[in-house]
């Protein structure tokens, strides 16, 4: 069984290796190192928990946070920096998101999942 970790490691440090990540990882340094673009982005962020952990214990977004949250976003997006972070996290997910998929596909054909 330890061959499935062995090639677990070797995909974290692949992953480590690729232009995304690359992209992603100095993407947020500069975030970092821009004051301004790193509060911006920490508020957009801390609205965003606190909007989740709402939905998770089962409350409803009343319209004024979701306005809100919404002009926040609107905001943050058009800070070019974390445009371009966000951007970098989505493709990013979307890889992550590939790969999970090709990994649990030896579990949806055992289960006759998606057929």
């Amino acid at each position: 069984m330890s061959n499935a970790y062995d090639k677990a490691h070797e995909l974290g440090r692949i992953l480590k290796e690729s232009d995304e990540f690359k992209q992603l990882a100095e993407l947020h340094s500069k975030v970092n190192e821009d004051a301004q673009a790193k509060q911006m982005l920490e508020g957009f962020r801390a609205i965003q928990m606190e909007l989740q952990q709402k939905q998770m214990q089962g409350m409803d977004l009343t319209e004024e946070e979701l306005q809100k949250a919404q002009s926040v976003f609107e905001l943050v997006q058009q800070h070019e920096l974390i445009g371009k972070l966000m951007e970098a996290e989505q493709r990013m997910s979307q890889l992550i998101g590939d790969i999970n998929r090709i990994i649990a596909e030896p579990l949806e054909e055992l289960y006759g999942i998606g057929e």
